[in-house]
């Protein structure tokens, strides 16, 4: 799909940006999400990105009849669920790609974008174990597992468990772009700790917005 190459495209810039900028020059704060430009203080949830596309209704409105006309059309509802991420809508995106899961359980792709779309909706807890879905489904789903150490990391503040997350990236799959990632990720959470500290698990909320380019969809 060509909003995923782009996503990737851009993560890939991101991504290592974001983890540096966030390790290397706040390491006081502890409470991290994903993202783009820094943002305001944070609670719970990331700040939705501000440049998403509109969702198209002239492609959403069919799917979304031919949805309500089949109770068990899976593609309708996963491509709904695309668009309305895609549009950062991520609410009802989440509708439709548990409507898609539950008619087809064992697709770890829709599992994982479901994940992601409960993370960005302050849902860090239930995206992990979303993942650990995704992970019982396909093991070397390396896109689950670079997700998987966002959300532990930003999410969670947990960089031993982000640390674990993204070498299996780079283990599974050296060569592709997801390690790549991984790797950038991992310099610069060394680079901001060379002695190995690690924010400690619990502390005082400070925060940075997000937007979904930390993320991959499948």
């Amino acid at each position: 799909m060509k909003t995923e190459s782009m996503v990737f495209a851009v993560a890939g810039t991101l991504f290592g940006l974001i983890v540096g900028w966030i390790i290397g020059t706040q390491q006081v704060l502890v409470r991290v999400v994903p993202g783009g430009a820094p943002a305001a203080q944070m609670t719970q949830t990331a700040a939705p990105p501000t440049t998403r596309p509109a969702l198209d209704e002239s492609q959403a409105a069919p799917l979304r009849n031919i949805a309500e006309r089949d109770p068990k059309d899976v593609q309708s509802r996963v491509r709904l669920g695309d668009m309305y991420f895609d549009a950062g809508r991520y609410q009802e995106a989440t509708k439709w790609y548990e409507e898609a899961l539950a008619l087809t359980p064992k697709d770890v792709n829709v599992s994982t974008d479901l994940a992601i779309c409960y993370y960005y909706t302050d849902q860090a807890d239930r995206a992990i174990t979303q993942m650990s879905v995704s992970l019982s489904l396909d093991p070397k789903h390396t896109k689950t597992w670079l997700n998987l150490g966002v959300v532990k990391a930003f999410g969670k503040q947990d960089l031993t468990g982000a640390t674990a997350a993204w070498d299996e990236v780079i283990k599974l799959a050296p060569g592709s772009e997801e390690a790549q990632s991984a790797r950038r990720a991992l310099d610069n959470l060394k680079a901001a700790h060379p002695d190995g500290a690690m924010p400690p698990v619990g502390s005082a909320p400070v925060a940075v917005g997000a937007s979904p380019s930390g993320m991959l969809k499948k």
